[in-house]
């Protein structure tokens, strides 16, 4: 054998480790920048769940945005999913979460499924998590990523989440995350009691977030911060 060629054998697994290297050096380092994201934005902000502090340390927020905006996932802003829709702000998502004073027992209701980051959030949370998507091509994106990432709690269907889900009510929480410009008659047929509703509510992606809890058959109204979100969706067209 040359001395050429063994050098080339020689130096070739040096060659090969360094390319792996280099590859791996290029990935984004996700779970560091989740880590970042709940002290930054979600623990800084005064939010103490720490069920929910668990959760969102988990659920890797990367897989329910589009892979162009990857690099963006774990940033202190809302993203487009496609179809005019967006993923909201990690904040957000936080603070509603945490307003409806979840337990392990809970059975919730989330109208907008959207991504389906929100409802892997109160998975992580809850026995169980019924979400509704009006988009047939968000709704069956998120059924699949659930499945996949082994999300069993979770109850998926198509269908005007301003009608609710009949048929597993009545629910313990019930989260909004489109806006009307008024709450829902039937999402307030369908709350517990004791339960709580959280919803953006208003006009032209701005509303005011207003949370109700249900006591002795009356909703107690509170609001929260004025917040911005996509407005609902009717299935006919248009909006409510």
């Amino acid at each position: 054998m040359s001395f050429s060629k063994f050098n080339k054998l020689f130096f070739l697994p040096f060659l090969l480790v360094g390319m792996l290297f280099s590859q791996a050096v290029r990935q984004p380092d996700y779970d560091l920048q989740r880590q970042k994201m709940v002290q930054e934005q979600i623990s800084a902000r005064g939010v103490r769940d720490p069920a929910l502090i668990k959760a969102m340390q988990k659920v890797e927020r990367h897989r329910f945005v589009p892979e162009k905006y990857r690099a963006l996932a774990y940033t202190d802003r809302p993203l487009p999913i496609g179809e005019g829709q967006t993923i909201s702000q990690p904040y957000i998502v936080a603070l509603m979460t945490e307003l409806l004073e979840l337990h392990r027992t809970d059975k919730v209701l989330e109208i907008g499924t959207g991504s389906g980051y929100q409802a892997a959030i109160l998975a992580e949370i809850c026995d169980s998590v019924f979400t509704i998507e009006i988009i047939p091509s968000l709704g069956q994106n998120a059924q699949q990523l659930f499945n996949k990432l082994g999300y069993h709690n979770i109850h998926c269907k198509i269908g005007d989440g301003y009608l609710g889900w009949l048929e597993y009510a009545p629910f313990d929480a019930i989260i909004v995350t489109c806006a009307p410009s008024k709450i829902p008659e039937p999402l307030k047929e369908q709350l517990a009691e004791d339960g709580r509703l959280i919803i953006p509510v208003g006009a032209a992606y701005a509303q005011e977030l207003v949370l109700l809890t249900k006591q002795k058959g009356k909703l107690i109204h509170k609001s929260v911060i004025p917040v911005r979100f996509v407005p609902m969706l009717r299935s006919g067209g248009g909006v409510y």
